[in-house]
């Protein structure tokens, strides 16, 4: 009686959950989340039943899920397997829910087989052991929205024990983060790991290392024999002797690096290959490497691989660039100070003139405590300031982020605030000419906001496309 009272309520999610979408999209919103959130409400066991029913590919960790996400199903597409995705980026339980419940007919039998599912760091605590995932790629640890999240290893602890839940997944691990790469130690589960080689790209700009300075195993300070960024590199423990392990996929070298892409030497298992990503920043060359793996799992030869790296494109506000009217327009999404630092480090490198706007909310999916923008290295912004005429701010906490930019130094008569998110472009394009590249860098709520703007005035895709 209990199995026939469980497949009823699947049953009854599936038609409610494929209906909610239909109604919702029919209204011109997304649908990835509410649909989802109820389908649990009606079975709670939604996740369990049909966990066997799907090959489950996870991502999960602080930066880069989403462009990690969108390379892993670029394999997929290069290995010929259908699959079903959560790209928009609802990647809590109920957008998870809702992505797979799309890939059922209305009696429950899966119209693909494979789910590739970008997952919050918090849900993949309880979301993979129900799930039992194939293959799991954990990007990084960094701090990030400490009044959602709490202290970074809480953080780390939660996907652990995801992980613990998990004992036949197959891990997909950064070498280069000390915290990611321990949930590697002491688990049943096979483990690959991808990074940079030694000294392939010695941080220039080194800050105190204050995510992970110390041992996960006996607290000593670690010593790096290189660095990438934040605390990733070759690190090494001198008291208890534990170190970045060896890599299978690993960049060797990195032959060309500017704002608009990166030319990288691949070592992996099969050879190495050389690969000019059209994606800009050190961060996605971690994400290129974390879908190479996913590549080889697929046992794509070295060709397939580079031309899926080599024609990617990136996700909606992820690098997103657009046609405003004669001007390049650049939207980046900004959620912590390493990621932060890290889009501000690929400004460095603009060649051309430029203005800038930052859109700071503090909503839920935002983090409501942003007092994380005094983390971020907006100093070197001095490094740039023959090349930025204007600064704009918009957004709910608009004037803290003026504040923030004054105390780097940035002369106020070179700030400008605009809330309204219409009137921002406007001013951007009107105080521009058409050889300035324009830098929107907003937070998660206030991208969704001005990418809505900039789709009603430039035809761009829905988000959830």
């Amino acid at each position: 009686m209990k199995k026939f009272f469980i497949k009823l309520r699947i049953c009854v999610s599936i038609i409610v959950t494929k209906f909610m979408v239909y109604l919702l999209r029919l209204m011109g919103r997304g649908g990835t989340s509410l649909p989802g959130k109820i389908a649990l409400k009606i079975c709670p066991e939604l996740f369990t039943v049909l966990s066997d029913r799907f090959r489950i590919i996870m991502i999960t960790g602080t930066n880069g899920k989403t462009t990690t996400s969108r390379i892993v199903a670029g394999m997929l597409d290069k290995a010929g397997i259908k699959y079903v995705s959560n790209k928009s980026g609802a990647n809590l339980s109920s957008g998870i829910a809702t992505t797979i419940v799309s890939a059922l007919s209305l009696f429950g039998k899966p119209l693909v087989r494979t789910a590739l599912l970008e997952t919050d760091e918090a849900a993949f605590r309880t979301v993979a052991p129900m799930l039992k995932p194939e293959l799991v790629i954990v990007t990084n640890f960094f701090r990030d929205q400490l009044d959602r999240y709490g202290e970074l290893y809480t953080t780390l602890n939660n996907v652990r024990e995801g992980i613990n839940g998990s004992p036949d997944t197959k891990l997909i691990l950064n070498a280069d983060d000390s915290l990611c790469a321990s949930l590697g130690i002491g688990v049943p589960n096979q483990v690959i790991y991808f990074g940079l080689g030694d000294n392939v790209y010695p941080e220039e700009f080194i800050k105190a290392n204050t995510d992970a300075a110390f041992c996960i195993n006996c607290k000593s300070r670690y010593n790096y024999l290189s660095s990438s960024f934040g605390h990733l590199g070759h690190f090494q423990c001198p008291s208890c002797g534990y170190e970045r392990p060896e890599a299978q996929i690993e960049c060797t070298q990195i032959l060309e690096y500017d704002n608009i892409s990166s030319t990288i030497e691949i070592k992996t298992p099969s050879g190495k290959i050389t690969v000019k990503l059209a994606l800009p920043g050190l961060y996605n060359i971690y994400n290129a490497l974390a879908g190479a793996v996913i590549g080889h799992v697929l046992e794509l030869d070295e060709n397939d691989l580079a031309h899926v790296l080599e024609g990617f494109e990136c996700g909606f506000g992820r690098m997103e660039s657009l046609d405003a009217e004669g001007r390049n327009l650049r939207l980046i999404l900004v959620k912590n100070p390493t990621g932060f630092n890290q889009v501000l480090r690929y400004l460095l490198t603009q060649n051309d003139d430029c203005l800038m706007a930052f859109i700071i909310n503090d909503k839920l999916a935002d983090g409501t405590d942003i007092s994380w923008l005094w983390d971020v290295d907006f100093e070197i912004l001095s490094f740039m300031m023959n090349k930025v005429r204007k600064f704009f701010v918009s957004g709910i906490r608009a004037e803290d982020m003026a504040v923030r930019l004054k105390y780097a130094g940035i002369p106020t008569d070179r700030i400008f605030i605009e809330h309204d998110g219409e009137k921002l472009i406007n001013k951007m394009i009107e105080s521009s000419n058409e050889k300035e590249a324009l830098y929107v860098l907003p937070t998660y709520t206030a991208m969704l906001d001005i990418r809505e703007t900039l789709k009603e005035r430039f035809n761009l895709r829905e988000f959830w496309e």
